[in-house]
């Protein structure tokens, strides 16, 4: 047990309050965190890791909530990530996926929890990886990630999740604008929700069609295109099977422990950059920053020369 902190054997027991302070202690960066995941790391791994993005108005939320009843109905344990904007000008959340998922939310086998992105350009809190882990720790099975859905800044769901489903809608435009939203790259499949609207075959075919251009041979996974119309609860099960067909092609190629390890070492790569920023950035260098501001604007020094003083210094 971490000091004045966590129950860490009542949150590998799978107890729901523990696992909400454990989060909440973690993503307010609390004295003791590090420990605490540190102690709980051992008992990590067991997860499987799903990935929700797509454009805003895509259905995201509501695909994740039937998605988690379709698991729940195969018994076992769901944790929700649900990434929400912040404001840039209050620090402040909408949080409103709760409200999206009345359907799971009083399930004891579901837990949901909404974060801030608190600035994260990629879609995910900076603390989701952590949130997964206490989740994973506390035994749940699966761990749907739904993110904010802000289009070229997306691509950090592959860094998180073992299986990245985008969601695309008729109306959000063809094969080549999802393409140069980058989401083209990150989809381990594509699902096409709202799909009784006018539109949707065609929007399925241009992407099918453009996927056919990858690079690819027999090994190769193959993305596919997944009708559905969420709301109705149709084509969740393919949804699911999908998962499955992937999670089933990582395991039986190898591929599955090269994803883990490419994600974990940008992961500790990141943990390492952070705590050299924070260490940088001590009191003497914000202060000589801050008196040579004025040198930088009046065109007297440049910011590439005084970024060398600072290191240096």
């Amino acid at each position: 047990m971490v000091k004045n902190s966590i129950d860490v054997s009542k949150l590998l027991a799978g107890d729901r309050r523990s696992v909400a302070r454990a989060i909440s202690f973690v993503e307010n960066e609390n004295a003791g965190a590090e420990q605490f995941l540190s102690e709980i790391y051992q008992h990590t791994g067991n997860a499987y890791r799903i990935g929700i993005t797509g454009p805003p108005g895509a259905g995201k939320s509501t695909l994740t909530n039937k998605l988690a009843r379709y698991y729940r109905s195969q018994n076992l344990k769901v944790g929700i990530i649900a990434v929400d904007p912040t404001s840039p000008f209050t620090g402040g959340a909408l949080l409103g996926d709760r409200v999206r998922m009345s359907e799971v939310e009083m399930d004891q086998g579901v837990f949901i929890r909404s974060m801030a992105s608190r600035g994260s350009l990629g879609g995910l809190s900076k603390k989701t990886r952590e949130a997964a882990d206490i989740l994973d720790a506390a035994g749940f099975h699966i761990i749907l990630f739904e993110t904010v859905g802000v289009g070229q800044s997306e691509l950090d769901i592959a860094g998180a999740a073992d299986t990245t489903v985008v969601v695309l809608v008729p109306e959000s435009g063809d094969g080549i604008q999802a393409m140069k939203a980058g989401l083209m790259e990150i989809a381990d499949f594509f699902v096409m929700n709202k799909s009784d609207r006018p539109g949707a075959d065609q929007a399925v075919m241009s992407i099918k069609m453009i996927l056919g251009f990858r690079p690819h041979d027999e090994h190769s996974w193959m993305a596919d295109v997944v009708k559905s119309t969420a709301s109705e609860g149709l084509g969740i099960e393919k949804i699911a099977s999908e998962i499955s067909r992937h999670r089933n092609f990582l395991a039986s190629s190898g591929e599955f422990e090269k994803r883990r390890s490419k994600q974990m070492k940008s992961r500790i790569e990141e943990i390492v950059s952070d705590k050299f920023t924070i260490t940088f950035w001590n009191s003497d260098r914000k202060q000589q920053l801050d008196q040579l501001l004025s040198k930088i604007i009046s065109r007297n020094r440049t910011p590439y020369d005084v970024a060398e003083e600072l290191l240096k210094k």
